[in-house]
């Protein structure tokens, strides 16, 4: 929105600003704030930063937390429209409080280091991401988590299992969502006004509907842009959609299986790299328009998968969602329009402009600048080494209606996050390069993991351990 802090002041002082919102990220990939009065918009405040708790967000150890706030790109001002007083917002970078250097750790200052390197290998200068982000709307959400009890329970009017008084006769049988139209679409209000909000602060919509899901699934898919630009716009839908929901007294989910028995929300990444105008992913001669290059990027994916799920689909529900049945990937293989497959290349998208792969594994638990920078390693070093793709397709099948003997010849997606966990603990040095992740970094990412899911739910039994072991 801006470019120098002398525009930025003579806006907030003319349009009579009242409160500055100043975001950031953690390390699980949610945003926090801390707000302050519009006199506070200084250069100092660009130069001193706002001092906060670093431990509290998973960076630091208790007796070294002390961090800094920065402001590093005016560009990503925007009125916030969600509140009374007029409130200006930017998203902020993390600064070490001793050093003034960007910290390490800060998601942006990832991205923006894996951008950089990028830029200057020579080959390659630039790479493009579309997100689709899947999710769920509920009339309400219960859950309970005590010493003694556990439960849970969403409430869906456009599911065909509510209680007679909430449904209208024109509910969504699970999987058969895809595109319904209204009266069964009940959704589409909200989505438009989704839309027009984000539009409305500068994020450009590609399409917008009901997906397959019967209990309210939805999804809003984004043109292709910068690595950066795309992990910002990842935020700001989700906080959109969220509060939009709130406003209108229902409530978002993007966690990636909500319901058993119905599909799940991935967050299927769409990627291309380029060298100025020239798609490198492009060769109309090659398998689905694909080139050498983007058959060895794809097979970089692959020979990092158990790695890279670590933080493409980084959460314990990640794994109830990527399971046979319901379009979720299991296996590492690549094909054509192929919704079974872990990459799939669209069939419509034919020409130099449009051609790109889309990464299926990846959900919304992601923390998203991690997400999309571990992806673009991956590929890069499938590049790099000149790995060969033929060991894992093309397959124009659907594998999960193959013999288990036959399927099991296919190497499998880790199975839970455990298992990702472990393949990230044995194969992290493709994530050093160019110094963009650290090593540091990685293990405080998978400590954290271990020590806020994995040991939390591995001592807590499940209600359906009632059921198989209550009678032993």
């Amino acid at each position: 929105m801006f470019t120098t802090f002398s525009d930025a002041k003579e806006y907030i002082t003319k349009e009579k600003v009242e409160v500055l919102d100043l975001k950031y990220i953690d390390l699980n990939g949610r945003w926090r704030h801390v707000t302050l009065p519009p006199s506070a918009f200084s250069p100092a405040l660009l130069e001193e930063g706002v001092g906060f708790d670093g431990s509290s967000v998973g960076y630091k150890e208790v007796h070294l937390s002390d961090m800094v706030l920065l402001v590093p790109d005016l560009s990503t001002a925007m009125i916030d429209p969600f509140w009374e007083r007029k409130t200006i917002s930017f998203i902020c970078g993390i600064v070490e409080a001793d050093t003034r250097q960007p910290f390490p750790f800060d998601p942006r200052n990832v991205a923006k280091r894996a951008e950089e390197h990028l830029s200057q290998m020579g080959w390659v200068d630039a790479s493009t991401w579309g997100p689709e982000l899947e999710f769920n709307v509920f009339d309400k959400v219960f859950y309970n988590i005590q010493m003694k009890q556990s439960s849970y329970q969403v409430v869906s009017g456009e599911s065909i299992f509510e209680p007679d008084d909430l449904t209208s006769g024109y509910q969504i049988l699970p999987g058969e969502g895809y595109q319904a139209i209204p009266p069964a679409d009940t959704f589409h209000e909200l989505r438009s006004e989704m839309t027009a909000c984000l539009e409305s602060i500068g994020i450009e919509i590609k399409y917008h509907h009901h997906e397959v899901g019967g209990a309210g699934q939805l999804e809003i898919e984004i043109p292709m842009g910068g690595l950066l630009r795309t992990a910002d716009t990842v935020m700001l839908i989700k906080y959109v959609a969220k509060m939009i929901s709130r406003k209108q007294g229902k409530t978002v989910t993007f966690m990636p299986k909500p319901i058993r028995g119905d599909s799940g929300n991935g967050m299927h990444v769409h990627q291309t790299l380029w060298k100025g105008k020239h798609n490198l992913f492009y060769d109309p001669e090659g398998y689905g328009g694909l080139s050498d290059m983007a058959l060895s990027y794809i097979a970089g994916l692959f020979e990092h998968a158990p790695a890279l799920l670590a933080l493409t689909s980084p959460s314990t529900n990640s794994y109830r969602r990527l399971v046979p049945g319901l379009e979720a990937p299991t296996h590492l293989f690549f094909s054509v329009g192929n919704r079974t497959a872990a990459v799939r290349i669209p069939q419509y998208a034919t020409s130099e402009e449009t051609k790109r792969i889309e990464f299926r594994p990846p959900d919304a638990t992601s923390n998203i600048y991690f997400c999309l920078v571990a992806q673009l390693l991956a590929g890069l070093d499938g590049i790099e080494r000149g790995m060969e793709s033929g060991g894992y397709g093309p397959i124009d099948e659907d594998v999960h209606k193959w013999p288990e003997e036959k399927i099991k010849k296919l190497k499998a997606l880790p199975a839970s996050l455990d298992g990702a966990l472990e393949g990230l603990k044995h194969d992290y040095e493709f994530l050093l390069r160019g110094e963009i992740f650290s090593q540091e970094l990685i293990e405080s990412w998978i400590e954290y993991k271990i020590k806020r899911e994995l040991d939390p739910i591995r001592g807590m039994p499940h209600p359906y351990e009632f059921a198989l072991c209550y009678d032993a």
